[in-house]
């Protein structure tokens, strides 16, 4: 009896190609055809029978005919049948399915701010795939468990809308935070479509007083700064000080100013920042030291004007040392000069006129007294 034609089953992503090969070991003289799910002929031999232009030839021999379809479309899919018209006729058949590839993951319930310990309620959706896709959860780097997921088929009776939902409780450290839902299918072939999203976490405010500057002298100015943090941030700012009836200042302005310090402004004084979310209580205390008795910019200069007339000074002092000693060596030798011709003169005129007269008066001398 003669052999059946051979063919494989083939799995295609929409959009993708897919190969057919049939192959037949006696094919007896007749030529090996392939059609489609509705029975129409697509190639006999090498014959085109279907107006097609995605349907292509690859390879024609009496043992074997192989084509290809590109662009699939999910339509495709269905069971391809390979035929050789001996008697009596041998088939096989050819199980094509077409994967639907999920859409891009959309994230809602995000839109609006959560307030801190309320239950964040978050909804994960993707439309197109075939078969119905999964999809997970993410916060950050750590894994969030689904609530439930739902499946519902498209309106082309092929393809699927999955649904994920997640609850959790947010805290203020969830404000910015990243969730993230990713869909995984066979059809993505090891990638991974995802979306991300922040969260956006209201909480109570927080604040501190800062001091500009740091170390306030009677007589300067200063300037008390709140230093409002939170989400929403504090726009209402209320300055009092402790054993005084009437508020100083009540405005969206987060400073105090004290343009000329006194002693009396010592004291704690008491910044009440407020937001949507709340009301949050600073303190300072206020203890106003002595006027300093030289300004830090005269002192400065002054310093520096001291240091350069040292340096004048101190090279001064040395260029004379310098030169004295210099003078005293050079008079050193001219008295030595002065001695030869004066030892024995008995008054300065007869010490010039023999020095004038040099090593022979000296001469003279010794024989006079000999």
């Amino acid at each position: 009896s003669l052999s059946q034609p051979t063919t494989s089953d083939e799995t295609v992503v929409a959009g993708g190609t897919v190969v057919l090969k049939c192959q037949v070991e006696d094919p007896d003289d007749s030529s090996l055809q392939w059609s489609n799910p509705a029975q129409q002929t697509l190639y006999f031999g090498e014959k085109r029978a279907l107006r097609d232009n995605r349907i292509q030839l690859e390879r024609s021999t009496p043992n074997e005919l192989t084509i290809s379809i590109s662009d699939v479309v999910l339509s495709d899919e269905g069971e391809y049948t390979c035929s050789i018209f001996t008697m009596p006729v041998r088939t096989a058949k050819a199980l094509v399915t077409v994967l639907g590839v999920p859409q891009k993951p959309q994230i809602f319930g995000h839109e609006q701010p959560i307030d801190e310990e309320k239950i964040a309620r978050l909804t994960c959706r993707s439309s197109g795939s075939k078969p119905a896709a999964q999809l997970r959860w993410k916060k950050g780097n750590k894994e969030l468990k689904a609530e439930g997921t739902d499946v519902v088929e498209d309106s082309n009776g092929k393809t699927f809308t999955v649904s994920s939902r997640v609850e959790f409780r947010v805290t203020k450290e969830d404000n910015d935070a990243e969730v993230t839902c990713t869909v995984d299918h066979e059809s993505l072939q090891n990638s991974e479509r995802s979306t991300t999203q922040k969260l956006q976490v209201h909480y109570k405010p927080t604040a501190k007083i800062e001091p500009h500057p740091q170390y306030p002298r009677e007589g300067e100015k200063l300037q008390l700064q709140c230093d409002g943090q939170g989400n929403p941030v504090p726009q209402e700012f209320l300055w009092e000080k402790e054993g005084s009836d009437a508020p100083l200042q009540l405005s969206s302005d987060s400073i105090l100013i004290f343009p000329f310090l006194n002693k009396s402004d010592s004291g704690t004084y008491i910044c009440t920042a407020t937001s949507s979310m709340g009301s949050v209580i600073a303190k300072y205390n206020l203890d106003v030291s002595d006027a300093s008795p030289v300004p830090s910019t005269s002192s400065t200069y002054h310093a520096v004007i001291g240091g350069v007339v040292a340096v004048i000074v101190f090279l001064l002092l040395s260029l004379l040392i310098v030169l004295g000693h210099y003078l005293i060596r050079h008079k050193g030798t001219y008295l030595t000069h002065e001695a030869k011709g004066s030892d024995d003169a008995p008054d300065a005129d007869t010490a010039i006129i023999n020095a004038e007269g040099g090593q022979a008066g000296g001469d003279d001398k010794k024989e006079y007294f000999i």
